[in-house]
């Protein structure tokens, strides 16, 4: 894998989140993906990960968006960082905090997504749809 390839697919698996599509992110893991979040809790495959993004992708936290910080590419590994600043916005207020993802990747497709957040008490609660 090239560098050019690594970047492209961790922008455009960024960018999917962003465009609050699903399918567009899941279409980037492999069937057999681990995704650990970062309080810990741990997905295993493709359906296992889609059931922990999905209240996300309703709005069940409210809106949000992941704005790019910054990026490392280990191409010759198939590893990528990319760090952001999650924007988290409700009818209430709107609220952010740094974080990153540390994507492997193997034969175009994520095998594994570590998140990692800077944030001094948990910040996700589902609210009743």
């Amino acid at each position: 894998m090239t560098r050019d390839e690594l970047k492209e697919i961790t922008l455009k698996f960024t960018d999917a989140f962003n465009r609050d599509d699903l399918d567009g992110v899941m279409a980037w893991f492999a069937e057999d993906a681990v995704y650990d979040e970062f309080h810990g809790a741990r997905h295993e495959g493709k359906d296992a990960i889609r059931a922990a993004f999905e209240p996300m992708f309703a709005g069940k936290f409210g809106k949000v968006r992941f704005e790019e910080e910054d990026l490392f590419l280990a191409a010759e590994d198939g590893k990528a960082m990319i760090s952001w600043s999650c924007v988290l916005t409700t009818p209430e207020r709107s609220s952010a905090w740094r974080g990153l993802d540390l994507l492997h990747v193997e034969g175009g497709r994520i095998v594994a997504k570590h998140t990692y957040a800077k944030t001094a008490r948990p910040l996700f609660e589902a609210r009743a749809a």
